[in-house]
């Protein structure tokens, strides 16, 4: 789960890690109230899931308290890459005399958390690994021993940070990054810009969080920061049902039972010329119901065009997983044709059972390329 800026701060707060002074905001009117608390210049910041707020006009400056209502008017509303803004932050501005990048992350080939810093701040990190890689120093941690205060001054003496003010709250905030990051079971902490005001504070000006989905329930908090009203609708009712759903840009509706399959299938729908419109994964079952909650939402997008169902058997049983399909066709009134392979445990039966019922509509294949094949035909 991604959270907005301000809800990252507002961990990295809880957790000890400076950050400016602010106010969430959804109304002009809000925007003038927080800034006249706050006082001075404000910045107005646009709260989407999604980079280029600067560049869309999301992030502007405010000399005053009517000066932040009109910025806030310009603001809410936008259409950033696909994000309408319906949440501000006002926040206490901020000068700037320096700018660093801090962040941790998973790194799933070293199967350890990986710090990534470096002083070249406010640009896209990965414009700094392209360009000087030399300038990123990375640095994992062995979970089992857990994060070590020497390993925050390799960071920094690494990056050539010389102020020893600023190496001491740089050192300071990467250990708070870790406790944050341990803490909240979080995939991402990431602080782009990480500055130095003319007076020598170090703290964070943004921030980018990201929770990992299946520890939400340990961090009911946390999980309360998801904004519903923002997710896309499809994987908002796939979520309610239980669905393990990812919207995608095709035409070709893909179910199947396992993510490893299901990530076979996306591509093999890429290689003979389609496009697929979302990554579903039915897990272990294929039960009626299942089938039925992941159909309702698949075939709720208009993208759609028709439906690949890629199944293999191994504790599932093909048989079952027929019966379901034929259980949920019963139920369920479906344009779009519906294309299944079956392998694996009891797939002769399970084909059988598909041929026998013969339910217009559904084609049944015997290789994955060829169901894939088939589904895109269907689709044009």
């Amino acid at each position: 789960m991604d959270l907005y800026e301000y809800q990252g701060k507002q961990l990295f707060s809880r957790f000890g890690i400076p950050v400016s002074e602010g106010r969430p905001a959804s109304t002009p009117e809000e925007a003038r109230a927080a800034a006249e608390e706050l006082g001075g210049q404000v910045v107005v910041k646009a709260q989407v899931l999604t980079g280029g707020r600067g560049k869309a006009g999301g992030i502007k400056l405010a000399d005053d308290p009517a000066d932040a209502e009109e910025k806030a008017r310009q603001i809410l509303g936008l259409d950033i890459r696909g994000h309408v803004v319906r949440t501000l932050w006002i926040e206490r501005a901020s000068e700037i005399e320096k700018e660093y990048y801090l962040s941790i992350t998973f790194d799933r080939g070293a199967k350890q958390p990986l710090f990534m810093f470096t002083t070249q701040g406010g640009m896209d990190i990965e414009e700094v690994a392209e360009q000087t890689p030399d300038a990123l120093v990375r640095l994992h941690v062995d979970p089992l021993e857990g994060f070590q205060p020497w390993q925050a001054r390799r960071l920094v003496y690494g990056a050539g940070v010389e102020d020893p003010s600023e190496q001491k709250q740089i050192a300071a905030i990467v250990g708070k990054l870790y406790d944050a990051f341990v803490g909240t079971d979080a995939m991402l902490c990431e602080i782009n810009p990480l500055i130095v005001t003319p007076e020598g504070e170090v703290k964070a000006l943004d921030s980018k969080f990201t929770v990992d989905d299946n520890a939400l329930y340990k961090h009911p908090d946390v999980a309360e920061m998801r904004d519903v009203e923002a997710a896309d609708p499809l994987e908002a009712l796939a979520r309610e049902k239980g669905v393990t759903y990812v919207k995608l840009d095709g035409e070709v509706g893909i179910l199947g039972n396992g993510a490893g399959l299901v990530m076979s299938t996306l591509d093999v729908i890429a290689l003979v010329g389609g496009s697929p419109a979302n990554f579903c994964d039915l897990g272990g079952g294929g039960d009626a119901e299942g089938v039925v909650d992941a159909l309702e939402v698949i075939t709720r997008d208009p993208q759609v065009t028709s439906i690949f169902f890629n199944i293999f058997g191994g504790i599932t049983r093909c048989d079952e997983v027929a019966r379901g399909i034929l259980a949920a066709l019963e139920r369920m009134t479906i344009a779009q044709p519906i294309v299944v392979r079956l392998d694996g445990t009891n797939a002769e039966e399970g084909r059988k059972v598909l041929a026998d019922a013969a339910p217009e509509g559904l084609y049944v294949e015997a290789t994955m390329l060829d169901g894939a094949r088939r589904a895109v035909e269907l689709a044009t």
